[in-house]
């Protein structure tokens, strides 16, 4: 690992002139666009002459996951022409300032993508971190001219193209028929005709992700549907769908991820994934769906045989209570990850009942749980953190909490399980789920089991000794 930054521009190239001959994937966390540029094109070689042109850097590379400041048409032109084996190119930028013709992104350089014709898989993202922008010279002739050499296109990730119309999208879906996984985010022109004829297709779609879509509806969700091996569903904030589209999704038997944040589905149509698909999925997301209850629980899990499950996010639920967090212990679902992060009506019950939960007879209580994002739960008080201690929630791995709530505590808890990483400033937990791989759970965990750590090196009373004091000292206080 290095950092890109430290290189001067024109040495850049040289010191990649060094790399292997057979290296086939290369990803960058952080490069210019020019620099990217420059690396690609012919170049000097290291300690050569200036009379000296090496004529291929890379030249066996597959595989390219970039980040840059602008996604740029020369860019694009260079990495598409220089690249000859490319089958996969993953690009995303986040522009500081709304960028000038010459640093962005047009319909002439989609045009360029997969000129040797091996692209399989292509993401094209304009990130909205630091300044809400998209792709504002490239519209639906960019799509159709890319359209004509991407026929073989496997997988298409189009983030920020606020000027692509149905037209342009409908373009993607009847000229590249081996397509099995499809992700849009802000596609702001992006209606319910896009999907109106998709069962007229030959697509067999296992991945759909509508991020941010606002204008789809649940009449989409219905032709949706029609792809019955769906594996993956992503509608996070398409804000205008209701348990109608529940309703279509309950006919989905292979659905693994359903995330549905920000929709507007009520606790009747949360019922509709019961029995088929809750049976079936691995990950559900319904934060911030303001019409969920305890009763929405209650129709979900109460007496369902659940044994898949494995991240449940009840994030922004104004009506969660403890009473909800109840019945999914007693459901004895062995969830890894668990996020309720504000939940005002969440409180020192919750914990009790979590840290109590068990999966079966012959383990450890609260022995599932890896990740618990409690942040800004209103009815958090000091007497959870004694349910944090061991040896409950002994695989802990992430926890979030308030730190306001009692700062000597929540670092004593730190110091005293050192296999724990306490976020304590609202910050998201492990990586950002979902959207990093192709992976349907992949998330990385510590292989060190904590129990057997302290099985075998016994317990240490100094670390409890903390904890105790820490609570002294918040009674006091009190």
């Amino acid at each position: 690992m290095f950092d890109v930054s430290l290189f001067l521009r024109h040495n850049f190239a040289r010191v990649w002139a060094l790399a292997s001959k057979k290296l086939t994937s290369l990803e960058i966390g952080y490069i210019s666009s020019v620099m990217v540029t420059e690396l690609l094109s012919p170049n000097l070689g290291f300690n050569q002459s200036p009379n000296h042109i090496q004529s291929s850097i890379l030249p066996s590379i597959q595989k390219l996951c970039l980040s840059v400041d602008y996604i740029t048409d020369a860019m694009v032109s260079t990495i598409s022409k220089g690249l000859m084996y490319l089958s996969h190119l993953d690009l995303r930028d986040a522009p500081i300032i709304e960028p000038r013709v010459t640093f962005d992104l047009t319909n002439a350089g989609l045009q360029l993508i997969n000129q040797h014709g091996k692209l399989k898989h292509l993401s094209l993202v304009r990130s909205q971190e630091f300044l809400f922008t998209y792709f504002r010279r490239v519209n639906d002739l960019g799509l159709l001219l890319m359209a004509d050499k991407c026929a073989n296109m496997e997988s298409i990730y189009l983030g920020g193209f606020c000027r692509v119309t149905d037209t342009g999208f409908k373009t993607i879906l009847h000229s590249c028929s081996k397509l099995y996984k499809l992700r849009v985010s802000h596609g702001t022109q992006l209606t319910d005709l896009v999907f109106h004829d998709i069962s007229a297709t030959s697509l067999s779609l296992l991945h759909v992700s509508l991020r941010w879509c606002n204008l789809i509806t649940n009449y989409a969700v219905a032709n949706l549907a029609s792809n019955k091996d769906l594996k993956v569903l992503d509608l996070r904030h398409c804000r205008n769908l209701g348990d109608d589209a529940l309703r279509a999704i309950r006919n989905l038997p292979k659905l693994k991820i359903l995330l549905l944040d920000g929709s507007d589905i009520s606790d009747a149509g949360l019922a509709y994934l019961r029995p088929r698909v809750i049976r079936s999925l691995v990950s559900l997301s319904v934060r911030g769906c303001k019409k969920l209850t305890d009763k929405g629980l209650s129709a979900l899990f109460d007496g369902s045989s659940i044994t898949e499950l494995r991240e449940l996010d009840l994030s922004n639920l104004p009506n969660l209570s403890d009473n909800g967090v109840l019945l999914l212990a007693k459901s004895r679902i062995p969830i890894f990850e668990l996020r309720m992060r504000q939940c005002p009506l969440i409180g020192d019950t919750s914990i009790m009942a979590l840290a109590s939960m068990q999966v079966d007879e012959d383990r450890w209580h609260g022995n599932s749980l890896r990740l618990l994002d409690l942040y800004n739960c209103g009815g958090i008080t000091q007497l959870s953190f004694r349910w944090l201690k061991k040896p409950y929630f002994p695989r802990l791995r992430w926890l979030g909490v308030t730190g306001c709530v009692n700062r000597d505590m929540v670092d004593a808890l730190a110091r005293s399980r050192p296999f724990l990483h306490v976020a304590c400033h609202g910050e998201e937990l492990g990586s950002e789920q979902w959207d990093s791989s192709d992976g349907l759970f992949t998330h990385d965990y510590d292989e060190v089991d904590e129990l057997e750590q302290w099985l075998l090196e016994g317990e240490g009373e100094s670390d409890d000794e903390e904890m105790v004091d820490a609570e002294d000292n918040a009674e006091l206080l009190q």
